[in-house]
């Protein structure tokens, strides 16, 4: 048991806003290359002279002649009493030194025009790239205080891992620092199976584990609190559940499926959904904050944050289709305890390690299928329809009566009132609209206490 100590934080409202968030998750294709040379087609090279064909590179004027090629001489009547002449060996030499000359010029532009080309093609030749390539300076990696990596940052190291085992099993989710002396709340679910001899261990962010107490637990609202012997710890502030809105922005943190430090965003999508975890003596009733922020298994017991960073509840439970045997992910319906009523709990267990919650001492008849819920017509199985001398009695409620809304919120579902109850706290009023007979009237309830 521990006791009362400091109380837990408590934030002022804080001021309410809608953020919008967009997400996107692009993909590329890749692209066959854009180029081919034609077929037949060879650089660098000049097409081959046809013999008898008209050379289209030929000088002007050379009848199409081969451009190397020696003129031809028609043999006239001074040439056949000529006198041979001696060859001159000096411009033999001269005219091997311009057939070398023309050669080189001819590969040289070949090569120029050929490296133009594969420019104009290839892109080959250009300025090469940087050496390094740019580098962000420090400016553009800060994040904002209050953006969504900015929170991550302050709610992650009050964010924990909790393990529990019995010895032969055992069960995992996480946890968040509740006071700077070593308290730590959770989901009951997450701890259960230790409740009796078992060992449940904490792992901080900063990879510290630390064996944990268990302090308090109760099912009807699927909390526990533990207690760990280490001090300075940095705890999250919880929030007033009762001023978030529809469409405010959240952030869930957690170890879905063991992953610790996992961050999650979405908007709060409904309120007051009435949820029914568990099953028998062990149910557990959630008047509950419902987000669209992907929750999966490993992620109870952990914070549902607002914009502030400020708690709004703790993530518990999660919506599957009809039909699916056990949780196997988020669908986007997750659900979460709102903040005012883990606050209210929390102490409770750290004060004297027992909860209570409230009650109207009535039984509900889950066969009746009208409007509104209906009192049991009858006591059933040991059971009273109405609790002798309870808060229904004493408001004048009586067996038979249809209960159509409870402070002016219309009910149709057992669950929806017992949630709405539990909602409150023992000593609290509430207003009842009752039909009995065909006449409706309004009738007040101080609920009573039971500890879970």
């Amino acid at each position: 048991m521990g006791s009362a100590g400091a109380p837990l934080p408590t934030a002022t409202p804080p001021a309410v806003g809608p953020a919008p968030h967009t997400f996107a998750d692009p993909s590329a294709a890749g692209a066959s290359h854009g180029f081919a040379r034609p077929s037949g087609e060879t650089r660098g090279f000049r097409p081959p002279v046809v013999p008898g064909a008209a050379d289209p590179f030929a000088p002007h004027g050379s009848g199409g002649r081969h451009p190397y090629a020696a003129p031809a001489t028609t043999p006239g009547v001074a040439d056949l009493f000529a006198r041979p002449q001696r060859p001159d060996p000096h411009r033999r030499g001269v005219a091997a030194g311009v057939v070398v000359l023309l050669v080189l010029v001819a590969l040289l532009a070949g090569l120029i025009l050929g490296g133009l080309g594969a420019r104009a093609i290839f892109g080959v030749g250009r300025a090469a790239a940087p050496s390094t390539l740019p580098v962000s300076s420090a400016a553009d990696v800060n994040r904002a205080p209050d953006s969504v990596a900015g929170i991550a940052a302050a709610v992650l190291p009050s964010t924990v891992y909790v393990q529990a085992t019995d010895g032969t099993q055992g069960s995992s989710g996480t946890g968040m620092v509740l006071r700077e002396d070593g308290y730590v709340v959770t989901n009951n679910h997450v701890i259960e199976l230790a409740a009796e001899n078992g060992q449940v261990v904490v792992i901080f962010s900063d990879g510290v584990e630390e064996e944990a107490e268990i302090v308090g637990r109760t099912a009807d609202y699927d909390l526990a609190v533990l207690k760990v012997d280490r001090t300075g710890l940095a705890p999250l502030v919880l929030a007033d559940s009762d001023a978030v809105a529809v469409g405010d922005p959240v952030i869930a943190v957690g170890a879905p499926l063991g992953l610790e430090g996992t961050v999650t965003t979405g908007i709060i999508s409904a309120l007051n959904r009435p949820v029914r975890a568990g099953g028998g003596a062990a149910s557990t009733f959630i008047n509950a904050i419902q987000t669209d922020a992907a929750i999966n298994p490993g992620n109870s017991g952990g914070p549902l944050v607002d914009a502030a960073g400020q708690v709004v509840g703790i993530n518990t439970a999660i919506a599957q289709a009809s039909g699916t045997p056990q949780a196997t992910g988020s669908i986007g319906l997750g659900f979460a305890i709102p903040s005012d009523q883990v606050r209210r709990t929390a102490e409770q267990l750290i004060a004297d390690g027992r909860a209570t919650f409230p009650v109207i001492g009535v039984a509900l008849d889950t066969r009746y299928t009208g409007e509104g819920v209906q009192v049991l017509t009858d006591d059933q199985a040991g059971q009273s329809a109405v609790t002798p001398g309870g808060p229904g009695d004493d408001a004048g409620i009586r067996p038979g009566d249809v209960i159509l809304s409870i402070d002016g919120r219309p009910v149709t579902d057992p669950d929806e009132l017992i949630v709405a109850i539990r909602s409150r706290a023992p000593g609290d009023q509430v207003d009842l609209e009752v039909r009995r007979d065909g006449d409706e009237r309004h009738v007040t309830v101080v609920l009573g206490e039971e500890t879970s």
